[in-house]
């Protein structure tokens, strides 16, 4: 009986060693990837963590978990997003996934991916559990892609491309998809020549002034963009009215009337203005009745703002009415 018991002793301490062993491997591995479990009681919301969700909170590893205290670290809307699917996630005995951003108790802003699934006794759920990764890098590298591909390394404003999604249709921050109320075309005049004369050292350096300005003169709602060369666009949300825009168009002429000092020089440049008006809250033809308001102004003498005034189907053409001089 007692060689049995000690036969039985041994093998529980293999498998107590075998179990440490693997918990060792899991651990390494959950730190080398950056990935924690957690899980959560439904009875009472005591929580479970794994070092690797300690660290990448900033807690104290093994410290009390409090889940309001936990949930603190997240922005309010993310916060009520994360109890809206989590509620789902609970009552459809289904998993869910979110990428949320944080920020610690240290105060730094992370981003993580968490992954939950819902664990049932007879049906019923009685813990939600899964894994939370730490993703900031990778949300990095997307947003630097996406700077890349969206928004003009020389004056930080959105590029071509964004502003052709915006006008077509695509949705953007501040704008709703296919919700454009007007397109605000802005050309230099005499930029050329700074080029010619001065160089293009100084000619972005002017470009970066020019878009400085705009960034202040513009609503927080507007898309400002670099589109060209020297030539600017404003995108208006349909609820911008047109009287503002048309304050907006007269500011900018007037604006870029003030010299501007790059190199130690003070350059003079100006700026023309063409403005379209969408009649049913659609962006996709408004920037080609822009250019037409835009070359209209610049043949005025520039310095000018002009309005496209021609009818659905008309030739694009501004009407005399639709006029202003800045």
């Amino acid at each position: 009986m007692e060689a049995r018991i000690g036969e039985q002793q041994a093998v529980i301490a293999r498998l107590e060693a075998e179990l440490a062993h693997s918990r060792k491997v899991f651990d390494r591995a959950s730190a080398a990837a950056q990935i924690g479990v957690w899980e959560c009681e439904l009875a009472d919301s005591s929580l479970r963590w794994t070092d690797v969700v300690y660290d990448i909170f900033e807690l104290p590893r093994g410290s009390a978990l409090d889940r309001a205290r936990t949930l603190e670290c997240y922005p309010p809307a993310t916060r009520e997003e994360l109890e809206r699917i989590r509620s789902k996630a609970i009552e459809g005995r289904a998993g869910f996934c979110l990428d949320a951003e944080i920020v610690t108790l240290r105060g730094n802003r992370r981003w993580i991916r968490i992954t939950a699934s819902v664990e049932c006794i007879d049906g019923e759920p009685v813990r939600i559990f899964g894994m939370k990764q730490d993703i900031t890098a990778e949300k990095t590298a997307t947003l630097r892609l996406r700077t890349m591909a969206e928004f003009d390394s020389l004056t930080g404003l959105a590029n071509r491309s964004r502003f052709q999604a915006l006008i077509g249709g695509v949705a953007a921050e501040g704008l709703e998809a296919s919700a454009v109320g007007a397109v605000m075309l802005i050309d230099l005049d005499r930029f050329k020549d700074v080029n010619d004369d001065l160089g293009h050292v100084v000619g972005d350096d002017c470009l970066k002034e020019v878009g400085r300005r705009l960034s202040l003169l513009a609503l927080r709602s507007d898309c400002v963009a670099r589109i060209g060369g020297d030539e600017f666009a404003v995108v208006f949300g349909p609820q911008t009215p047109h009287e503002a825009v048309m304050r907006l168009g007269a500011a900018v002429v007037r604006l870029m009337q003030r010299p501007i000092l790059a190199a130690g020089r003070r350059i003079h440049i100006g700026a023309s203005v063409g403005i379209a008006f969408s009649r049913d809250g659609r962006g996709d033809a408004l920037y080609g009745h822009a250019d037409t308001a835009l070359y209209a102004a610049k043949a005025a003498g520039r310095g000018t703002v002009r309005v496209f005034e021609g009818q659905a189907g008309d030739a694009a053409s501004p009407s005399g009415k639709g006029e202003s001089r800045a």
